[in-house]
């Protein structure tokens, strides 16, 4: 530094001892310089004071000689000291080159700054605040230096600043907030704790609302949660902890819809190895439990964002216990919200929907919105969530987002990766919706219902229960029966059911009537039953694993009759006969053996109403693409002599092994609780003769196995076999023909099944000449 050049009013003496390299007499000019102010300031010579300030600015404390920054930076200090409080009305020429030197490469310079910048701040006190910002902004550098003796002056200094923003009630939060957003997203540890220190310091204070400003910092606080440093989670836990309290105390307060995008990204894990992940995760599910509970209806047309976070979650080990019970909690609140008052008047719905595309751009396509849901799980940050739209929630009245429900559920239903609790989730969600909004959920059953039939081959029976209890809302539901002129889907397209003909009310098809005797189904009943059918066909394992859970349960859920009617009457139209005897088989075996069907079994046991001989006809025509099973319906109709008639037959047909292990089966089955009946009325030989003579029927038709003993031994029970003869004048019995025979065409019914076996045996053939020709290109 050139120490001839003018310095005035600063004396040689003290420029030449501000140059000096021993902080001593730096300190002595210093001294000087504060008796040298003190004078001014007497004599109100503001002029002097600037020029002096000036000079220790420009010419010493941004010199390039080190050692002269150091004379600047004492000197500055000197004099705010001298200004005593009349220092605020120098603070920016003062606090300006201090904060330079604080990105000085010398650390002993940073130090000094930390130091000068200390004693202008504690004799300012308030009058710093107008400059909080520019000395927020200084301080966070310091907070990360890597020197110690600048972070413990850096550290004195926060906390002189930290005591001067309690005690005030000036302080301008509005102007702070967009530099602690800013730096919030710090990646620096010690940054990261001055800025937790400082947000509770400012939750501490009473005057001061940080809550109204939390959407601006929340997702930083989440980044910061998931700090490797054990301290700074504890720390930024308590911060969040803090807000949750207020939140709690000052709910009509809080702008919900503002921060619940931000919970939406951090309740979703992208690396579930990290302990940090799992903290955040269980924070932002807590808070989101809090505010579906705090805000509730209010949460409704951000549904589908919330539960994009929450049902991945329901599927979660015991390591994540805590997690998942926060899951569940806000899955059972938010299901709570949804009323039949969501199901109201289409054309409000309609208005409303339009003031929705109005005030959000036109509606998304399936693509883009799942595009957008992608895309929410993959980022970070804010700009590609579209869950929540804060303007919507403006609105005096508050509309479910069931459309972007069902698109979520839907999302998570088709796809296989999906645990199984969290699939259960779904179809509870999808149940509860269509008791509750049957009319809008309808709108949506053509896309839900291909993926609710794909769900019956799930490996969990829960989930198959819970698909089924959805099918049979659907299928049952007032909301789903369709006008004259017809079922109409979302777009208003008519829809066209693939009833078979003789399920269609008017049908002059040659079998009997197949309305149900109880008119509860709707139009998606049939579609229902000729798709489960098809599916059964596809996958033979479903139907041999699942098939008669599947049907047993349909039964409960709807009326036993109804199913029987309906497939009966598909199973008639049925081109793949294998199929359709396999299937026969397994109704026949659900319709004899499950306690569900009680009832039914009942009401064909007497047929004493024109209903049961039409059931009985229905299920006749079907069954006689089994012969065993159609057998076993006559006896447990009672129709014995039909029985008998039938087994007649049998002789003309293909006896197979699986033929004759059916026959084995229905042997068993007589010796079941379920024909104690049949078994009793052998003791009226009388009147039952062609009971007995079916059942030797059938002794004949077997080898002499275990099923042959068994009824060998059985039919020797009979007594008095002498009255097995048939009389001419025999009066008409309970056994010889059916109670209401007048009612049903038996002979018709034998020419029915004759026809029903020419065609088994057609296709027997050509399967035989086919395998055939291909053996005899084998041996060419």
């Amino acid at each position: 530094m050139n120490t001839e050049k003018d310095f005035a009013p600063l004396t040689p003496n003290i420029v030449r001892a501000l140059n000096d390299k021993l902080y001593e007499k730096r300190k002595v000019a210093a001294l000087e310089i504060e008796k040298l102010v003190r004078e001014f300031v007497a004599q109100n010579n503001s002029t002097q004071i600037r020029h002096v300030i000036q000079i220790l600015a420009t010419e010493f404390a941004l010199s390039q000689h080190p050692h002269s920054r150091k004379g600047g930076l004492i000197g500055l200090a000197a004099c705010s000291i001298a200004l005593g409080k009349d220092s605020g009305l120098y603070l920016k020429e003062l606090i300006e080159p201090v904060l330079t030197c604080f990105n000085d490469s010398d650390s002993r310079l940073r130090y000094y700054a930390c130091e000068a910048l200390y004693n202008i701040v504690k004799v300012a006190r308030g009058a710093v605040l107008p400059h909080f910002n520019v000395l927020f902004d200084g301080l966070s550098k310091l907070a990360a230096d890597p020197d110690p003796n600048v972070k413990s002056g850096s550290e004195l200094l926060d906390r002189l600043l930290k005591d001067i923003v309690t005690e005030s009630s000036k302080f301008d939060l509005v102007a702070f907030v967009p530099l602690l957003r800013e730096r919030i997203y710090s990646n620096n540890q010690y940054a990261r704790q001055f800025i937790i220190s400082w947000i509770l310091v400012l939750e501490s204070v009473p005057d001061i609302n940080l809550l109204d400003y939390l959407p601006e910092i929340l997702d930083g606080l989440f980044q910061i949660l998931g700090d490797s440093s054990k301290e700074i989670r504890k720390m930024c836990e308590v911060a969040l902890g803090e807000f949750l309290k207020e939140i709690k105390k000052t709910p009509s307060t809080v702008k919900f819809a503002e921060m619940a995008n931000i919970l939406v990204i951090h309740c979703q894990v992208s690396d579930e190895s990290k302990s940090t992940n799992d903290l955040i995760q269980l924070t932002a599910m807590t808070w989101m439990r809090e505010f579906i509970q705090l805000a509730g209806r209010l949460v409704l047309p951000y549904s589908s964002g919330i539960l994009t976070a929450v049902l991945p979650c329901l599927s979660y080990d015991d390591r994540k216990k805590s997690t998942k019970e926060a899951a569940s909690a806000c899955n059972h609140s938010l299901m709570k919200l949804v009323t039949p008052e969501d199901d109201g008047d289409e054309e409000a719905d309609g208005q409303a929907s339009d003031a929705l595309h109005r005030e959000d751009g036109p509606p998304k396509s399936q693509d883009e919105l799942d595009n957008s849901l992608n895309a929410s799980q993959d980022s970070g940050g804010l700009s590609n969530i579209c869950f929540f739209t804060p303007t919507s929630a403006d609105r005096s009245q508050v509309t479910l987002d069931l459309d972007g429900i069902v698109q979520v559920l839907g999302r998570h239903l088709h796809d296989s990766s999906t645990g199984m609790m969290t699939r259960i989730a779904v179809l509870k969600w999808l149940y509860h919706l269509y008791i509750k909004t049957p009319r809008k959920m309808f709108r949506h059953t053509d896309s839900l219902f291909p993926m609710l039939l794909k769900t019956l081959s799930d490996e969990s029976d829960e989930v198959i229960l819970k698909d089924l209890e959805v099918l049979a809302e659907i299928a049952s539901s007032p909301a789903g029966q369709t006008d004259s002129s017809g079922p109409c889907d979302s777009t208003g397209c008519r829809l066209e059911l693939a009833v078979p003909t003789s399920a269609k009310p008017g049908s002059k098809a040659d079998s009997s009537p197949s309305t149900p005797s109880t008119p509860s189904m709707n139009s998606y009943f049939y579609k229902f039953m000729i798709n489960l059918l098809q599916r059964f066909s596809l996958e033979r394992k479903l139907l041999e694993i699942r098939g008669a859970f599947i049907i047993r349960q349909l039964c409960l859920l709807l009326h036993a009759e109804n199913i029987f009617h309906s497939m009966a009457d598909i199973l008639l139209k049925e081109e793949d006969l294998k199929f359709a005897s396999t299937m026969v088989q397994t109704l026949n075996t659900i319709l004899l053996t499950s306690a569900e069907l009680f009832q039914l079994r009942n009401q064909l046991k007497d047929l004493r109403t024109q209903e049961s001989c039409d059931l009985f006809c229905c299920l006749y025509r079907s069954w006689c693409h089994n012969p065993v099973a159609t057998v076993s319906l006559c006896f447990l109709t009672q129709n014995y002599q039909h029985a008998y008639d039938l087994i007649q037959k049998f002789g003309d047909l293909e006896v197979t092994v699986d033929f004759l292990m059916e026959v084995d089966k229905l042997v068993q089955l007589i010796e079941s609780p379920i024909f104690t009946y049949l078994r009793l009325q052998l003791l009226d030989v009388e009147n039952n003769p062609y009971l007995i003579k079916a059942l030797y029927g059938l002794l004949m038709l077997l080898p002499q196995s275990q099923a042959f003993q068994m009824l060998s031994h059985r039919l020797h029970c009979v007594p008095n076999p002498e009255l097995m003869r048939t009389v001419p004048d025999l009066k008409s019995s309970p056994g010889s023909r059916c109670p209401a025979s007048s009612r049903v065409d038996y002979r018709e019914l034998l020419q029915h099944f004759d026809r029903v076996q020419r065609k088994h045996l057609e296709v027997r053939h050509q399967r035989a000449g086919r395998a055939e020709c291909s053996d005899r290109k084998l041996v060419l």
